[in-house]
């Protein structure tokens, strides 16, 4: 067992709390993304073994963070937003280097991938501007629901495995995300539990889609995986802050969120 994967399954945990952040991202600053994709797509194979022993740690830290810091996350983005984004926009753009020296050794820039990487960053960019849906929190349970819930869980995930697409924003377009917070925050097992296989299924699926794209398109992939980060500062962006005391505290915690991806560095493989 890997153990120090569960600081690293806090910080992403934590991260899919956000709307607007992804835990992928987390997990490249981290420099796990490959072989968590390779975890998570190879969980049936003969090397089961292995990547359980990556996964586990894992998810023990993911569950851990959502389950123990939905609440203050909650408080945070009522209190506190703009700080909170900007925390994320700092650790999106430190990012970045990263993600260029990553693609660097993978490709050549070509035409191509820069196109590519537009493309990416005007396909996250333009849920900037697209209104969620506004949904009552789902409180009791039919069919409909169930699998309301069940795939919605299924698409966040999905998007949770891409830098720069949050799982999170994905449910508040679809109008889940209160129902699943508070769920998170009421420890409503059953909820909990069907938008919970939709995740499970949703890793198991977009992974090898993935893996498969960066097995054998790497170039293409990361400059889409660029592309994604870059447009996801759009949707992250809280607009200005309204105050002196808010002005302040958002320099500080985008200066946070830009040092702290040195210091998340350190636990990369």
């Amino acid at each position: 067992m890997e153990w120090k994967n569960i600081l690293r399954g806090i910080a992403m945990g934590t991260s899919d709390l956000i709307p607007g952040v992804s835990g992928g991202t987390i997990a490249v600053i981290l420099g796990i993304y490959d072989r968590l994709i390779e975890a998570i797509s190879g969980v049936f194979s003969r090397q089961w073994k292995k990547h359980i022993g990556f996964l586990i740690p894992l998810a023990i830290g993911m569950g851990a963070a959502i389950l123990g810091l939905s609440r203050l996350i909650e408080f945070l983005l009522l209190e506190y937003y703009a700080p909170t984004q900007f925390f994320f926009i700092g650790l999106i753009l430190g990012i970045i280097p990263l993600l260029m020296f990553e693609f660097k050794s993978r490709a050549t820039m070509r035409p191509v991938h820069i196109v590519a990487m537009v493309i990416g960053a005007i396909l996250v960019a333009s849920m900037a501007i697209i209104k969620p849906a506004d949904t009552a929190i789902i409180t009791e349970l039919s069919t409909g629901t169930a699998l309301l819930l069940f795939f919605s869980g299924w698409l966040g995930s999905m998007a949770m495995l891409l830098p720069g697409i949050s799982g999170s924003f994905v449910l508040l377009l679809i109008g889940v995300y209160p129902t699943v917070i508070s769920a998170l925050s009421n420890l409503n097992v059953l909820i909990i539990g069907i938008v919970g296989l939709g995740v499970a299924v949703g890793f198991i699926v977009s992974s090898k889609v993935i893996r498969y794209l960066l097995g054998n398109f790497p170039g293409m992939t990361f400059s889409v995986i660029l592309g994604l980060v870059i447009g996801s500062l759009a949707v992250v962006f809280p607009g200005l802050p309204e105050t002196a005391t808010m002005w302040v505290l958002s320099v500080v915690s985008f200066v946070a969120g830009f040092l702290i991806v040195r210091l998340l560095g350190r636990f990369s493989v």
